[in-house]
């Protein structure tokens, strides 16, 4: 199974999700792997992901093929460094993982529409991957309109929305991040919406 991991913003939470799912299915005894196409300013996020997988990868160039050292944007970024990102290599290293392990978790950078060039954003890298998604939201006040906007921009796209998940980056509790709940499976409907509590270390595979 593949599945594509987007966020409602960067800072979200998407690393410490896809680790948490990737422990849940190599405790089940699958085969499973982070995929992090694409890592700017440093390669923390996809160091973390590659620990996590099992069997490990052979290297981090495996599951992080495009790296650019320039903390921004991918579009930006490889602006600054005079270089154009291959998307080609990345759809060769997923067909590789895709057929090397059960499981293949794609971690997005930044949110859905985050540029990779001038017509070319992270949604549509997942569209051509083929794989469902998975929305990762700072559980907070706000988080409403980002999680609507990003659902409704991976279905206008023909995506199939596997589900939402409410990360619950902050200790406290207050009324938006008691109620977001509620709302978004209201007007969304998402086949699977679920809470991670503050620095939650252990979860079962939802989908």
């Amino acid at each position: 199974m593949n599945l594509f991991i987007t966020g409602t913003d960067t800072g979200v939470g998407k690393t410490y999700i896809t680790k948490l799912l990737l422990s849940s299915l190599t405790r089940a005894g699958n085969s499973a792997v982070g995929f992090k196409p694409i890592a700017c300013g440093d390669r923390e996020d996809a160091e973390i992901i590659s620990n996590a997988s099992k069997p490990s990868p052979d290297s981090i160039e495996t599951i992080n093929p495009i790296f650019l050292k320039t903390p921004a944007a991918p579009m930006a970024a490889a602006s600054i460094e005079g270089v154009t990102i291959d998307i080609n290599k990345i759809k060769s290293k997923h067909l590789e993982l895709t057929n090397s392990y059960d499981y293949v978790l794609t971690e997005g950078a930044g949110g859905w529409a985050v540029p990779i060039d001038s017509e070319y954003s992270m949604g549509n890298l997942a569209a051509d991957l083929g794989c469902p998604v998975l929305i990762v939201v700072n559980n907070k006040l706000g988080a409403l309109n980002q999680t609507i906007l990003t659902a409704n921009a991976v279905r206008d796209m023909g995506l199939e929305l596997t589900g939402i998940i409410l990360n619950h980056i902050n200790d406290e509790r207050d009324t938006a991040s008691i109620t977001n709940r509620s709302v978004l499976e209201d007007i969304i409907k998402p086949p699977v919406i679920l809470d991670i509590l503050h620095e939650e270390t252990e979860i079962v595979w939802p989908f």
